[in-house]
């Protein structure tokens, strides 16, 4: 990344119970290209007394791509879906007009030790989509395009780049990349890349112009049509990126639009308790937080 603008550092974060590493938003650099919101959960080992609990919570105006490194969530929501989630599989939810979803240790999981990692990820939806009916789709592992370039391995997670496409079936121009390297490589992909670029370094390192980064940064490019860097060896590195949109986005909580009346009225609708509940887990749910 020779041309880096803005290095931003994870910040933990509390989502109910369970710390993690966020990365989007941030207060300098709000989105890079439709990725709105980016944590890091874990590496974290729970024990055979904790589990892994996100409560029922809403969206709006958003998709959502939870991708594992290890462990397991099972996902449930208003549309049916109960999906168990395991590492390198992706779970693409798209809110549009308003979905309820749940996160949980599965129940084969939830007497034993357990350890979990992965990234949770919000993708805007273009303004005209924002009010779209929601919908689910589960991509296993072996359907995401994978192939080696040398010591280099590469994953389209989800977009287009590098003459490939992934089947997740995403509404904007946009990427997730990952790249493992076993050896020290130099890379220079700008050419496959369009839009804004960060670039997360998972484990290991990377070195652009005699500066060497590390894990838990996200680095930011200032033209990703430059992207050039080398790789250390045994490191793995994911970068994000796309065709940024014209309209601003708010978020409140987690409500994403380019209408703040939509997130307005959302917010009502959940204090309000008139979202669609999820069949098997509808005893509980996160209330809005309160602010101070």
């Amino acid at each position: 990344m020779s041309n880096i603008e803005l290095i931003i550092e994870e910040r933990a974060a509390d989502i109910g119970k369970f710390m993690v590493g966020r990365l989007l938003p941030f207060r300098q650099k709000r989105m890079v290209g439709p990725f709105i919101y980016i944590d890091h959960m874990g590496h974290v080992k729970l024990s055979k007394d904790e589990n892994f609990d996100v409560l029922p919570h809403p969206h709006i105006g958003l998709s959502t791509l939870t991708f594992l490194f290890e462990g397991s969530i099972m996902h449930r929501d208003t549309l049916g879906n109960v999906v168990e989630i395991n590492p390198g599989a992706v779970n693409w939810m798209t809110a549009g007009k308003g979905i309820v979803h749940s996160e949980r240790t599965p129940e084969r999981l939830r007497h034993s030790a357990k350890v979990m990692h992965g990234l949770q990820i919000w993708v805007a939806l273009p303004k005209e989509l924002e009010q779209m009916e929601p919908e689910f789709f589960h991509i296993e592992e072996k359907q995401i395009p994978q192939w080696t370039d040398g010591d280099l391995q590469f994953k389209l997670v989800a977009g287009e780049a590098f003459n490939k496409k992934s089947p997740v079936p995403v509404y904007s121009k946009l990427y997730m990349i990952e790249i493992k390297s076993k050896t020290r490589q130099t890379l220079n992909i700008g050419d496959q890349l369009y839009g804004e670029s960060g670039l997360y370094i998972l484990e290991g390192a990377i070195e652009s112009d005699g500066n060497i980064y590390e894990p838990k940064q996200l680095l930011v490019a200032k033209d990703s049509t430059l992207c050039e860097f080398t790789i250390h060896e045994n490191s793995t590195i994911y970068i994000f990126g796309g065709e940024p949109f014209p309209e601003k986005r708010y978020i409140d909580w987690n409500f994403v639009s380019s209408n703040k009346e939509l997130i307005k009225e959302a917010k009502q609708k959940w204090e309000a308790q008139v979202f669609p509940k999820i069949e098997g887990d509808d005893t509980e749910y996160i209330p809005y937080p309160t602010r101070k």
